[in-house]
């Protein structure tokens, strides 16, 4: 790509392939976001020259910058840059569409049966496996954008909060982006930063108004969906403390037991983590729940992307933007790595799956095995090795 397509726009690219690439990814992409971000790497920029290093980790950086599930907003933000507006909405719906379809067959089967047996060993076998495919992502992420020491320590301010507060700190990408400018860019010789960059935190104030007063149940899933859309930052990996909250404590809409269930559908679906989000709708209003729940916490990334991209290619040059960048970049491997440690509690209870997790981890680095592969052969050892162990796991309240 040359610089004069760079700066002029998005580079133009058949939607038909857009809409082709993201149902395949959004069909077989395991691992939550940060795999999927590695997948989208790996396969745009090394395989498909469809992107620049670069543009792939503004891409990720100003996606981690705004609220909403991460994996989906990179891929409507590349959506945008190779089709535009159109392109943008194709490929962004394409790649959530074949997961809602499984989610949605899985809470019907979990409606009508009363709940799946074998889901809990599933669950036992893959969830390690599941934190190795972070980790491993995280890691080639590093590589594609941490240049430096001032990175690394903005990374551990924000791997060190994560795991404190054991939640996602909004205000945490800000303050990681205001950070940015000040090492790398120009605050004092050029002025405020340019209106681009502050359009880019302009949201987390716009979005925060109160939620309205609704009678109806499809109505309370949309606002409280389209709140957590708006929100949380990280999306499924940092999103499941806001979500407990509201959907256990709050609303009473699900019990902990049923809680955990839609969490561990999240984590085992392909595509993006937080489509935990039409589980929950179905359980709790059928089908229509399950659309409405989903257009809800995926509806502001759409906005946010297509408001925010435009701006930042205008400024992609200035250095008070590639600061902020930076800055939200080192905030994004730190925060996810912070909640690989938080989701390994949950997914590591004994030495057995601490050995899953190990290895699957050695694998990953070792050899080019695909995340569904691996992803079912430890689905098979779950279910083989649970019922003949049955430890102590969580979902035994």
């Amino acid at each position: 790509m040359s610089a004069t397509e760079v700066e002029s726009g998005p580079q133009r690219g058949s939607i038909w392939s857009i809409v082709t690439y993201f149902l395949r990814l959004g069909s077989l992409g395991f691992g939550g976001p940060v795999a999927l971000c590695g997948q989208m790497e790996k396969d745009l920029v090394q395989d498909k020259g469809w992107l620049t290093k670069t543009e792939m980790r503004e891409a990720i950086a100003i996606s981690q910058s705004l609220p909403g599930p991460l994996a989906i907003q990179v891929g409507i933000f590349i959506s945008y840059m190779r089709g535009g507006f159109w392109g943008a909405w194709a490929g962004g719906w394409a790649f959530i569409l074949p997961n809602f379809i499984i989610v949605s067959g899985l809470g019907a089967l979990y409606v009508h049966f009363g709940g799946l047996s074998w889901m809990t060993a599933i669950f036992y076998g893959v969830s390690p496996a599941v934190i190795a495919l972070i980790l491993h992502s995280c890691w080639r992420l590093a590589k594609l954008g941490m240049e430096d020491k001032i990175q690394w320590a903005i990374a551990a301010v924000a791997f060190t909060i994560t795991v404190v507060s054991e939640a996602e700190v909004a205000l945490l990408f800000i303050g990681a982006g205001i950070a940015g400018i000040i090492a790398y860019g120009s605050p004092f010789r050029g002025g405020r930063p340019p209106t681009g960059l502050m359009a880019v935190a302009t949201p987390l104030v716009v979005t925060a108004a109160p939620q309205l007063a609704t009678s109806s149940l499809l109505g309370q899933l949309f606002l409280f969906f389209i709140k957590a859309g708006s929100l949380t930052f990280g999306s499924g990996l940092v999103i499941v403390p806001f979500l407990e909250k509201g959907l256990v404590q709050d609303t009473a809409w699900l019990n902990p037991r049923e809680f955990l269930v839609a969490v561990a559908i999240g984590m085992l679906s392909p595509g993006p983590v937080v489509i935990t989000a039409t589980f929950v709708g179905y359980l709790v209003a059928g089908f229509w729940g399950s659309a409405v729940a989903t257009v809800g916490i995926f509806l502001p990334s759409f906005l946010l992307i297509l408001i925010v991209a435009p701006i930042l290619r205008r400024y992609r040059s200035n250095p008070n933007v590639q600061g902020f960048v930076k800055g939200t970049y080192a905030a994004a491997i730190g925060t996810i790595l912070g909640a690989s440690i938080l989701l390994g509690k949950v997914a590591i209870g004994d030495l057995l799956t601490a050995a899953i997790g190990l290895i699957s981890l050695a694998v990953l680095f070792r050899f080019k095995v695909s995340n569904p592969l691996l992803i079912g052969i430890t689905a098979v050892i779950g279910l083989i090795a649970y019922p003949l162990l049955r430890p102590v796991w969580v979902f035994v309240q």
